[in-house]
């Protein structure tokens, strides 16, 4: 049997199936990952110093400069991976994804239980109030994105280093395993 073949005997024979995720789900679909040979990382050596809280409130230019570039990517779409784990969630094979994406491709092709442990690039919030702004609201916005309620800073609704992952999130995602 080839592995293809034993996937899909296993399956078949699962009663309960949670896929943990990571890069190599969205690759396929355009999104750059961090640490393979055509990552983020290797073009970018900086990367883990510029996607940081300091960072971000104390260069917010170079930060959304670098945010719009690689976390912002327009024409994304759904691969077959994210399509059969969207099928196989219908069919009640698969109780839920987790996924250390956030590029929110899972819920395009359809999932509905996803715990993002990374949050999703998509979401935007002000810092101070917690507006919440679409990714449509921030790409309309000026470099540095500020909220139009009360002229917070409106960042990313994803894990920065230096960050704790969101504990509920992270709960949540243990139970389904």
């Amino acid at each position: 049997m080839n592995s293809a073949e034993t996937l899909n005997k296993l399956i078949d024979e699962a009663n309960r199936i949670v896929f943990f995720g990571g890069a190599g789900v969205s690759t396929e679909s355009g999104v750059p990952d961090f640490r393979s040979e055509h990552g983020i990382y290797k073009k970018h050596l900086g990367a883990e110093s510029i996607l940081t809280p300091l960072f971000m409130r104390r260069q917010p230019k170079e930060f959304w400069a670098f945010y719009r570039k690689f976390f912002m990517l327009e024409n994304i779409k759904p691969n077959g991976a994210h399509y059969l784990l969207a099928e196989l969630e219908k069919e009640g094979k698969l109780l839920a994804v987790v996924t250390q994406n956030v590029d929110g491709l899972h819920q395009a092709a359809g999932s509905e239980t996803v715990y993002e442990l990374h949050g999703n690039g998509g979401r935007f919030y002000c810092d101070s109030c917690y507006e919440p702004y679409t990714m449509e609201e921030v790409r309309d916005m000026d470099h540095e994105p500020r909220c139009t309620k009360c002229d917070g800073h409106v960042r990313p609704d994803i894990v920065l280093y230096q960050e704790s992952l969101d504990g509920r999130v992270l709960d949540q995602s243990v139970q389904a395993i």
